[in-house]
């Protein structure tokens, strides 16, 4: 039986993860339950069992008194000196109790409290290891859909793709293998809930650094992501090292690295960026794939007006404003888009108000030098200069 216990113990201990100490723990709670199940709950039964030899040893504890007034909590002085000779008035004494008084019931309610406590172990366990994988990426099966969410098989535990995690269009049957992002580790009564996302900006982040050694040795640095699921991704990238191209190093030869993403993605289209601190540089760079001819920025504002070619407006706004609209996500600046030919009228007409406001700064000083003479009696300059000069007398 002892031997049986330890076996027992140590295949739930391989299988389930359990620590074997937590296991005698729940056998020993189980015991004290069944026992106090058969002989009262006011009985005080102490449980111990040894994990060396699997032995159970299963106490009665009494109180010695000289007149006992509640059986079950004392023991008369005379029948504890029975049992040990150097017992004393106060003192607790054990008595041990056979295993084999327990009953079928009592049995069965020590298998109940031991299920429900390895449960809990197991629970606990499972919580511990995926509340630390919190922020990677997790591989499992599509066991089935549930309003519209997935529910994914961990192999120890289940998982919850909501449908708010995942990318547009995506769907997957059951049996389907798939990764995903692991956004949150809950605690419930049930068990840990495990939430997953495939439309986070960090999933992105995760797969470069799954697909470029450069990343994942901390080279290359991913300094932001920004996304909309299922069109398109934009992710800036710097290097530690100046022989290290960030942008080559994330497309790969052939641009093999970023296809493996892409594929993950269901054709999700990226723009690698060269990360920088000059803004103007940067706002240029996360118009990709337009080529901006020049931007011009407000400090105070953090607004930005960006001029690109006739032909390349409609790529720099993108589908629905989609390109300008991560473009600003990614910098955090307000952008504007002009074409050039606009930028052109917009310099003629400034060109023309700087006429304009040139001949009225000139004329306003001309007639501020006319009264100024007509106030001291003398010739305006005008005139001044409309008098004929006098021939000398003969």
């Amino acid at each position: 039986m002892n031997r049986e216990l330890l076996s027992v113990i140590g295949q739930i201990e391989r299988e389930k993860g359990i620590k074997g100490e937590k296991i005698i723990q729940a056998v020993e709670l189980a015991v004290q339950t069944a026992a106090r199940k058969k002989y009262g709950a006011g009985e005080n039964i102490q449980v111990h069992i040894s994990p060396e030899t699997g032995e159970i040893e299963v106490v009665s504890l009494k109180k010695i008194v000289e007149t006992v007034t509640n059986p079950r909590a004392e023991i008369a002085i005379e029948d504890a000196l029975l049992i040990d000779p150097g017992a004393e008035l106060g003192d607790e004494i054990g008595d041990l109790m056979p295993m084999e008084d327990f009953g079928r019931i009592a049995a069965q309610t020590a298998k109940q409290v031991i299920f429900q406590r390895v449960r809990e172990a197991e629970l606990e366990t499972v919580y511990k290891e995926y509340s630390v994988r919190q922020g990677e990426i997790i591989s499992g099966m599509i066991l089935g859909q549930e309003r519209r969410n997935y529910i994914v098989d961990l192999g120890k535990t289940e998982a919850l793709l909501p449908v708010s995690e995942q990318i547009p269009r995506e769907g997957f049957r059951r049996g389907d293998r798939l990764r995903a992002y692991l956004l949150e580790v809950k605690p419930s009564s049930r068990g840990p809930q495990l939430i997953l996302s495939r439309a986070c900006p960090e999933f992105v982040s995760k797969l470069f650094e799954l697909e470029v050694p450069e990343v994942a040795e901390g080279i290359v640095t991913v300094r932001g992501v920004v996304r909309e699921p299922g069109d398109r991704t934009k992710i800036c990238v710097s290097s530690r090292d100046k022989a290290v191209d960030p942008v080559g190093a994330c497309v790969g030869v052939k641009g093999v690295r970023v296809q493996a993403v892409v594929r993950e993605l269901r054709g999700e289209k990226i723009d690698i960026i060269t990360w920088t601190d000059d803004p103007r540089t940067f706002i240029g760079e996360a118009l990709s794939p337009a080529v901006v001819e020049k931007v011009g920025i407000t400090e105070a504002e953090k607004s930005a007006i960006a001029v690109v070619a006739d032909h390349q407006l409609s790529l720099a706004i993108g589908k629905k404003g989609q390109n300008v609209r991560l473009a600003a996500k990614l910098s955090g600046w307000k952008i504007d888009i002009i074409s050039q030919s606009e930028y052109e009228k917009e310099r003629v007409k400034d060109r023309d108000r700087e006429i304009h406001a040139a001949i009225a700064h000139e004329q306003a000083v001309r007639e501020e030098q006319e009264a100024r003479h007509a106030a001291a009696g003398a010739p305006t300059p005008s005139e001044g200069a409309g008098d004929e000069p006098q021939s000398p007398t003969a």
